[in-house]
């Protein structure tokens, strides 16, 4: 399936974006992505088209929305202060990033895992988890690829961090799952899913404000992991997260303060090209 935007798409920009997790680079301008038990290469044609391996059905039921095919992104980038050099700087160089619409639960979960851990360690999480307790997909490029775990899934993995008598992790032949005193975190995240099925649901259709609010009540979930799980995981683009790399930008190049509301509704997304630009810059 061809795919022509009217505005920028760039997958490498998106892969290193760190959004998501389960995009590998598996030839020049090809990834590799695993998102909703599906396993599709995405290639980059030309700044707007890509090409994936799937028909015009698949294409308009998942892979449309999952790239946020409907919103123009370079208009957001024209909307940018002109006279804010380095913001005007980190728009172009940020260009072709789009906010995935990711599945909720695989976000919560992964950005639990994201704590204090740079993007390849958390790549190699999420690996092992989905290893441990995900489905076979198949084999792809020499690899073996397991989808993200359901609940179900992940109600059954024993730990010895969470009582269980042996981990589960050991058992499917892996050395070390890497998670530490997340993975209790992650287990009690599971559980309060799993007494409320249609608890994700309900937080879907929440304002942006009472949604963060549910959020930080999951345990392990602070403001930057609620930030993360509401921007990339419920597509509120208004959601700024500030880590590491975003405090350095607004305490080096806004003197401590920046003013996000100025670019409401897609706070987001200028987010993304300063964390982007930021970590290219450094």
């Amino acid at each position: 399936m061809r795919v022509e935007l009217d505005d920028t798409i760039d997958l490498k920009k998106i892969a290193d974006s760190g959004q998501c997790f389960r995009w590998k680079e598996v030839a020049d301008d090809t990834f590799r992505v695993t998102a909703f038990g599906k396993v599709r290469y995405f290639t980059q044609e030309d700044p707007k088209t890509i090409s994936i391996d799937c028909d015009s059905d698949e294409y308009q039921q998942i892979w449309k929305d999952y790239l946020d095919i409907d919103t123009n992104y370079d208009r957001v980038i024209a909307s940018i202060d002109s006279d804010d050099a380095f913001l005007t700087a980190a728009g172009e160089a940020g260009r072709g990033i789009r906010i995935l619409r990711q599945d909720p639960l695989e976000t919560l979960i992964t950005f639990i895992i994201s704590q204090r851990k740079n993007i390849p360690a958390i790549k190699s999480c999420v690996d092992k988890l989905c290893h441990a307790s995900g489905s076979f997909l198949g084999d792809y490029d020499g690899e073996d690829v397991y989808s993200f775990p359901q609940l179900n899934q992940l109600v059954a993995l024993s730990c010895e961090k969470c009582g269980g008598g042996f981990c589960s992790y050991h058992e499917a032949g892996i050395d070390s799952c890497s998670l530490g005193y997340r993975m209790p975190y992650i287990q009690e995240t599971i559980s309060r899913l799993i007494m409320n099925p249609s608890l994700i649901e309900y937080m879907e259709a929440l304002d942006d404000q009472t949604l963060y609010n549910e959020l930080l009540g999951f345990k392990g979930v602070g403001k930057k992991v609620a930030n993360c799980t509401a921007l990339f995981g419920f597509h509120r683009l208004d959601f700024f997260p500030i880590d590491v790399w975003i405090k350095r930008v607004i305490d080096e190049q806004y003197g401590g303060s920046f003013d996000q509301t100025v670019y409401s509704p897609y706070a987001g997304v200028i987010q993304q090209y300063m964390f982007y630009y930021y970590r290219t810059i450094s």
